[in-house]
Formats: structure tokens, sequence, C-alpha cells
């Protein structure tokens, strides 16, 4: 897949009736001869190019200054569902210290767990409870996006109406080189790829992966 093709894709789409909200930029790959039910994908994709500031909570044994953190002190308030209902509305991920994992998970994961936003050790996890660790770790998910595969066609944000092109074309590099390294057979698993902005229809991009398999024959002729 080239640049090119993805910068194209956007002159097209900002032709579209101006909204009054900043929409996102969402990625649409559609599979083939992947069986959701024996196959799946679960990651997390480091961009190059931050989309928003998440806001992130944090479960801490005690106190630092100017962190917005959930105490374990704090943690029978919500045995009540409502406030751990709004609790996980409130922040776009969690990260916890290290020790407290094993309470966060029976206190939080069956309401952090299906929206994704539970700790996870692959990126959430604090080894240190320092305002340094906190700030690397914050970050770093401030770059990040999760992936996971709940049907044979996978939504991912890769920017924001108002970055530059430039920008959006290189996170949706980044992503679609990730999960094209992924997928069980590579580039045969790949159906189509298109772009859209959240009230768009979506344009579809050509990639020479994305021959179809005449094409491959014929060529072959």
């Amino acid at each position: 897949m080239e640049k090119q093709d993805i910068l194209n894709a956007l002159v097209e789409l900002r032709k579209n009736k101006k909204r009054k909200f900043n929409q996102s930029v969402d990625v649409i790959i559609n599979l083939k001869k992947f069986d959701i039910k024996k196959e799946s994908i679960n990651l997390f994709l480091k961009l190059p190019h931050k989309i928003k500031d998440k806001k992130i909570g944090i479960f801490l044994d005690k106190k630092i200054e100017n962190i917005d953190c959930i105490l374990k002190s704090d943690f029978d308030k919500y045995k009540d569902k409502k406030n751990v209902k709004k609790l996980v509305k409130q922040y776009d991920f969690f990260i916890s210290s290290a020790s407290l994992m094993p309470l966060v998970a029976t206190t939080f994961g069956k309401y952090l767990g299906p929206v994704g936003k539970m700790p996870s050790p692959q990126l959430g996890i604090l080894t240190e409870e320092t305002e340094k660790k906190i700030k690397e770790l914050s970050e770093k998910i401030d770059k990040i996006t999760r992936v996971k595969s709940k049907e044979p066609s996978l939504k991912i944000c890769v920017g924001k109406e108002n970055m530059e092109d430039e920008k959006i074309a290189e996170n949706f590099l980044s992503v679609y080189k990730d999960i094209l390294n992924s997928l069980p057979r590579k580039k045969e698993n790949l159906k189509s790829i298109m772009i859209k902005f959240t009230m768009s229809k979506p344009i579809k991009i050509k990639s020479k992966e994305l021959k179809s398999e005449k094409e491959t024959k014929d060529g072959k002729k």
C-alpha cells in the first residue's frame, strides 16, 4: 500500500459536507478466509502520531500529588454498580500498580473487561508507584490503539479530521502493516480496505496486496 493512495482518499473525504464536530478518521479492514470462532486478533498498536490525550484512571495504594488516581482505600464504594459504571465512563483507559492487580480484577474486572479498559500486563501495569513511571506509561498509552476482532471486519480510529493528512496517512500505514503481519494468512486474509470519516461513506483503498486471484492468475499467463 502506498501513502499517496491514502492521501488521495483523504482529499476525497474532505469534499464531504463539513460537520459541526471533529470527526474521527476510521480504517475498516474487511477479512476473508478468517474463522472468527477459531482465529482472533487482540493487539495494542503504537501509532506514530497521537490522536488525542486519553483520560487515564490510575489504581494506586497511595495518593500522589497531581495524579488523577483511584485509591485502594476507596475501592469499597465501587461495590455500588452506579459508582463503578460512572467510573468506567469517566476514563478512556486504566492502569494499575502491580500489587493491586488481583484486587482490581475482582472489583472492576467484569465492568472494565467487556469495554476493553482493563489494565493489561501488555501495557498498563506499574512496577513503581512514582510520578515519573506514571508519566512514562501515560505518554505511551496516548499513542496506543487497541484492535480486537469480534467479527471478520476490523474498525480502527487512525486520526481526527483536524489532523494533517500526512500524519493520518502515517498512522494508517502503521496500523495496516501491524495488522497484516498479525493475520494468520497475511495478505490472503485481506478482502478490502476502506477509510471514512464518522459521518461519511467509506472510500475503498487500492492496494497491490488486494489483487484478486483472477488478476494474479492472469498475470502469470
